[in-house]
């Protein structure tokens, strides 16, 4: 892992591809929303299951001989994704008397994302179905009428026709109440983009210790993704909590603390659909019949095609005098006014999740050898 030199903007950056962020995103439905049954507050200990992820992308991670006494849990998380859908699928274990820890999980992918299904329905199915029988492997018989089964769905969705989002939504639940696992009555929705920033800034903490030991500055953390980005930190200036705007300031209660956080979630600015826009595309409307989307951040004489949410657009640079400001200024008209500034962010050490690591990665800023598959908002 490498520092990203500070350019003025944030202190330090590290770029993470972090096994436990999905993990977190379990512990935030489960501890903060679902609180149902006790066998599921066991294993919704927080501390205990951001401790000792380990392994990687579809890895298992070594199983130790149990001890005596030692209580096994399951948990399923259902990741959808802008440009795919994710299963996570949980072990816990817990000794008698202490708190849970993550012993092992398994992870798969499925592209494309749930959104693609907007205009067949259907056709989800199929792939949730595959995820599950992944779970239905992983998890041994005994276990699947007490193990929850959740999915949560990102940008992809938030970016539908509110009744094509409900009728995918109906058809996952369909499949889920088919299957012989837990399945609670808000088994399946859409996470606002403050509840993306809010589960990956859990994670981060946990996996720092910043929230288990009194008195340690916590981090912040940005996550890139397909169709959104989001930011999380704990500011600690009051003038930062009374010069955010509405809706970037959220409360969050834990372990009998309540954090005020600063978290907001840009819809629209993830990469696929930032650079949908910059090609002067609109997100959800294929271009009509011939039509070529130009863009001056493309080479003059490019033209070619390239696929965002199943809809293939032709694209092709445009001419300019100077290439370099009239792409720029075509960047910032995507920009302008949509992000907000706070003079605090220069102080805070930062996490960057999903794209920020696929792109650092590409142009070598880190290595690729950081184990662990991302999940949230791609």
């Amino acid at each position: 892992m490498r520092k990203i030199p500070n350019h003025g903007t944030l202190r330090m950056t590290k770029v993470i591809y972090p096994l436990g962020l999905c993990v977190g995103l379990f512990i935030y439905v489960a501890y903060v929303k679902w609180h149902r049954a006790s066998a599921t507050q066991a294993f919704f200990s927080i501390s205990g299951m951001a401790l000792g992820a380990q392994g990687g992308p579809q890895a298992h991670s070594p199983q130790e001989t149990a001890p005596r006494g030692l209580e096994v849990f399951y948990g399923i998380m259902f990741d959808a994704g802008s440009t795919g859908t994710r299963v996570h699928v949980f072990q816990f274990a817990r000794l008698p008397g202490e708190t849970p820890t993550l012993t092992h999980e398994t992870f798969k992918a499925l592209k494309p994302g749930l959104s693609a299904y907007a205009d067949d329905v259907e056709k989800s199915a199929q792939g949730i179905q595959e995820l599950l029988d992944v779970a239905k492997q992983d998890i041994p018989f005994d276990f699947w009428k007490a193990t929850p089964l959740v999915l949560k769905a990102t940008a992809g969705l938030r970016l539908l026709p509110g009744a094509k989002a409900q009728k995918l939504l109906q058809k996952v639940e369909e499949v889920f109440k088919a299957s012989p696992f837990l399945v609670g009555d808000d088994c399946v929705s859409i996470m606002n983009g403050t509840d993306e920033g809010v589960s990956a800034w859990i994670t981060v903490n946990f996996l720092t210790g910043s929230l288990k030991t009194p008195g340690r500055s916590s981090v912040g953390m940005l996550d890139l993704g397909g169709g959104s980005t989001q930011i999380t930190f704990l500011p600690s200036v009051e003038g930062t909590l009374q010069s955010s705007p509405p809706g970037h300031l959220t409360a969050l209660q834990m372990f009998n603390r309540t954090y005020r956080l600063y978290s907001y979630s840009y819809l629209g600015l993830g990469l696929m659909s930032a650079r949908l826009a910059i090609l002067g595309g609109v997100e959800g409307e294929p271009a009509k019949d011939g039509e070529e989307l130009l863009s001056p951040c493309l080479p003059p004489n490019f033209r070619g095609e390239w696929e965002h949410a199943e809809i293939t657009y032709r694209i092709a640079g445009q001419e300019a005098a100077s290439l370099y400001e009239t792409c720029a200024r075509r960047v910032a008209g995507v920009l302008r006014d949509r992000v907000h500034h706070t003079e605090e962010v220069k102080r805070v050490e930062f996490y960057a999740f999903s794209y920020y690591y696929d792109l650092a990665a590409s142009v070598g800023l880190i290595g690729t050898q950081v184990p662990g598959p991302s999940c949230a908002g791609a």
